[in-house]
């Protein structure tokens, strides 16, 4: 069965707040598929403990960070759905080839998450931390 409107965008709202610190593992298990793919890896592994890995870093590495959902584009025929976010946190370590400043750092990104049986199987994302340095 296909996932509703409501469904995807609860599931990718509920995405986003992961990069809010203290991230819920508890959720991040729940929303991930283990057969989960990272289609835009940054130069790590695809899978879902590598992405683990990367959000694990991004919330040492901005310690208070907080995320918005800025925009949502949802496909409920492929259950796919488009997200715009922002974020902010204080830049404590190098990421991104950027810091660390010490200072307030926002962060924008597009992502892509692909959703089957209420679990994100496929992400594709692009992030941006030095257009507002």
């Amino acid at each position: 069965m296909k996932a509703s409107r409501a469904d995807l965008e609860a599931t990718t709202r509920q995405w986003i707040s992961l990069w809010c610190t203290p991230v819920d593992w508890a959720l991040f298990e729940r929303l991930h598929a283990d057969d989960f793919e990272d289609c835009s890896p940054a130069g790590r592994g695809a899978t879902k403990k590598a992405f683990a890995d990367g959000l694990a870093e991004l919330v040492r590495v901005f310690p208070d960070l907080r995320s918005t959902v800025d925009d949502l584009v949802v496909d409920e025929t492929t259950g796919r759905v488009a997200v715009r976010w922002s974020a902010v946190g204080t830049n404590r370590e190098r990421f991104l080839r950027v810091g660390p400043t010490g200072k307030t750092t926002p962060i924008t990104g597009i992502e892509i998450i692909e959703v089957r049986d209420g679990r994100i199987v496929r992400r594709w994302g692009e992030w941006d931390i030095t257009a507002h340095r």
